[in-house]
């Protein structure tokens, strides 16, 4: 059980987590402030820590920029401040006065602290949120503010929370970077004195940055060293600050929202900030890795004891080429592959025959299907496979009915160009119609049809994120899409209990704790180049787990890259997550047919230990040299290693893979080879994975233990 402990004479709050400690005390002036965030302590030890705050270094310093749960913009504070306020009369800085505590059990195997605190004269209320897990070092953190006054006051920053961590001579930032196509690339780099920003302002969480951070002392590495780390469960635009000091301290903090937006809080009204979910480990940034991905399915996924199907999706067979009978016919050579969910990509509906029009009008295209949707989703479940649909509930064509009907529904300003990218414009779904009118339809497409599945897409940034209506609330338009965006997807769940969604957004645009906290899976990329996907995937692991990672085989030379792989290659690095097809299988030959349908097979096998497992990386793809990753069943019974090579290199030496997680006193069977390895052998020495000569080389050892 988790535990949160108090020492009322020293202000000490201590939070044990299983195998890690938080430490905080409020100080003389009031203010929340940071003493321990890494190994266990005991409550007495964690009061050593609680020494007199030290005074300035200089004249020319006020408080230290790092140290404080929630830095405020207020006295001589010039560090990155995590919470702005502007009250009415014009007043900005904020002083802390406690108010109280509550400790409480929000859960069975929970615990959750509320520090209470008011300003010293405005009407301003401000509440710290600690939860903690019986089964997990993740410490989830987040910030309430409540207007208690008769006037508005306007929130200019309001960070869910800020982490500290403790003195060390250098420290490593980790991050991923990238773009469309190309999401998820690791970054591990010194992090640089000053303020470091990540960020996004595109609406959504975006291809180019993932709302979360590991830090390390630049000795960490896969399987050694202290990791601290923070992911934040937003999926609109969102801020984190890494902050390294003169003095050798660093902190990081971040919230919703980019630079530059305010919030105004009326009178009596609240702002519930996102979690901001902290973790420190032992063990490097596997243990991290792995320390998130349990987090995510006991805490974070709505179904995560659920095995996810292997899926077929139209896309690139058909494009926008969408008619009953080709469905029909693509579905029925799914179904002999083995594939268990069978989805309909764009094109299904109103007058979609292209990007250019037909966005918003979610009907059936009557050419198309002149019987609706009912028959072939009939065909489908006869086949024996679950039926999904392809969405974009959030966009639209101007050349659409729902367009010239409701202009006013994009966002936008007046008397300035509405910015067109894929030839469509966002929906403005922080207006209490839009969502109606979206979940309305949804509602109705899935019950009436029986739609067992949701590709949720969202296929462009915002532009123009005004709400002329509301003129004093353009501001508010980024918070308030996202949370009508969760409360849409949230009655669409509990009016249809088996449905499942996957979240897209152009591919890995909008993956993040709080969008999969109501989806099942997310679609990495859009790009299904295997040799691109295994770095795309390697970033995805190291914080969201396989269970959620959709990943397809399709067909070469690849519609992106041009490159072509053997098929084998293809389907094992699509094995390293949630497998699917998207490639024409009316062009597939016999053989590879065939192939396609073992290697399916193969995958249903060992899927268990895939989205089920626990993950180690026993090589990155860190150069030509072979990559791969483990994925181990809880009970050490079995073990699948994944192992792909773009092209051996003559005279490179070949290393062993070291294998992790094992029992030790086991042994364990190849089950295609029958050679039998003892466990200390596999992770003592390692193992040389037989690989096909050439390029594209790859294999899967599936190792089941001895009885």
């Amino acid at each position: 059980m988790p535990v949160i402990s108090y020492a009322p004479d020293a202000g000490v709050w201590l939070l044990s987590t299983p195998r890690t400690s938080y430490a905080l005390r409020t100080d003389t002036t009031g203010a929340p402030c940071h003493l321990a965030w890494g190994p266990r302590l005991t409550l007495e030890e964690a009061q050593e820590l609680a020494a007199p705050q030290a005074p300035p270094a200089s004249s020319f310093e006020g408080r230290s920029p790092v140290g404080e749960e929630l830095p405020v913009d207020g006295g001589a504070r010039y560090g990155t401040p995590s919470l702005q306020v502007r009250f009415a009369d014009g007043t900005r800085a904020f002083e802390w006065q406690p108010a109280g505590h509550r400790v409480h059990e929000p859960e069975p195997g929970s615990q959750e602290l509320a520090l209470e605190f008011s300003d010293r004269h405005y009407p301003l209320t401000v509440t710290l949120h600690y939860r903690v897990y019986a089964d997990s070092d993740v410490i989830e953190r987040w910030t309430r503010l409540r207007n208690t006054g008769n006037d508005p006051l306007v929130l200019l920053r309001a960070d869910s929370a800020a982490w500290t961590l403790p003195s060390r001579e250098d420290y490593r930032l980790s991050h991923v970077t990238g773009q469309w196509s190309a999401e998820s690339q690791l970054r591990r780099e010194q992090l640089p004195f000053g303020e470091t920003v990540l960020t996004s302002r595109r609406g959504i969480t975006s291809h180019h940055a993932n709302p979360w951070v590991m830090l390390d002392a630049g000795d960490a590495t896969e399987e050694h060293g202290q990791v601290w780390s923070a992911a934040l469960a937003w999926s609109g635009g969102w801020r984190v600050t890494v902050q390294r000091t003169p003095d050798g301290r660093a902190c990081f903090t971040g919230g919703a929202g980019h630079d530059g937006a305010s919030l105004t809080l009326g009178p009596g009204e609240q702002f519930l900030t996102p979690v901001h979910a902290g973790l420190h480990s032992e063990g490097g940034f596997g243990a991290a890795s792995r320390a998130w991905h349990a987090y995510t399915l006991a805490h974070v996924l709505p179904h995560p004891d659920e095995t996810q199907p292997v899926l077929y999706n139209s896309w690139e067979a058909t494009g926008f080429d969408v008619d009953a009978a080709g469905q029909k016919a693509l579905a029925a050579r799914a179904a002999k592959l083995g594939v268990e969910l069978y989805v309909m990509d764009d094109g299904w509906f109103g007058g979609r025959r292209s990007e250019r029009a037909g966005l918003g009008d979610w009907t059936a295209s009557r050419d198309r299907f002149p019987e609706g949707l009912s028959p072939l989703v009939a065909e489908v479940h006869r086949l024996g496979m679950r039926f999904g649909l392809w969405v974009e509930p959030e966009m639209v064509n101007p050349d659409s009915d729902l367009y010239r009907e409701h202009p006013d529904w994009v966002l936008h300003f007046p008397h300035r160009t509405r910015t067109e990218l894929r030839s469509q414009l966002v929906l403005n779904f922080a207006r209490r119609d839009v969502a109606e009118w979206a979940y309305g339809w949804l509602t109705r497409l899935v019950g009436e049809h029986g739609i067992d599945f949701l590709k949720w897409d969202m296929n462009r940034a915002f532009s123009e994120a005004g709400w002329p209506e509301r003129h004093g609330d353009a501001d508010q338009v980024g918070t308030a899409y996202v949370r009508n965006l969760y409360e849409v997807i949230d009655r669409l769940r509990a009016d249809h209990p088996a449905l499942r969604i996957e979240t897209c957004s152009g591919g890995g645009g909008r993956v993040d704790l709080g969008i999969l906290s109501r989806t099942d899976q997310a679609w990495t990329s859009d790009n299904t180049d295997a040799s691109d996907r295994v770095a795309i995937q390697h970033g995805y692991s190291q914080i969201y787990p396989a269970r959620t990672m959709a990943a397809w085989v399709t067909d070469v030379p690849n519609q992106l890259t041009g490159r072509s792989v053997p098929l084998r290659f293809r389907f094992h690095v699509a094995m390293a997550g949630v497998l699917g097809i998207g490639g024409d299988l009316t062009r597939w030959s016999d053989a590879e047919l065939a192939e396609g349908a073992e290697l399916v097979a193969e995958y249903k096998r060992v899927r268990p230990l895939v989205q089920h497992g626990v993950m180690h990386r026993p090589r990155g793809p860190v150069d030509d040299g072979p990559a791969a990753v483990q994925y181990t069943s809880p009970d050490r019974s079995e073990a699948l290693l994944l192992v792909w090579q773009r092209g051996p290199r003559h005279g490179s030496p070949r290393t062993p893979l070291r294998l992790a997680g094992l029992d030790p006193r086991a042994r364990y069977r190849d089950t295609r080879t029958g050679t039998v390895h003892s466990a200390n052998v596999l992770t003592g020495y390692g193992i040389l994975p037989e690989l096909p000569p050439g390029d594209w080389a790859s294999t899967a050892v599936h190792l089941i233990r001895v009885p």
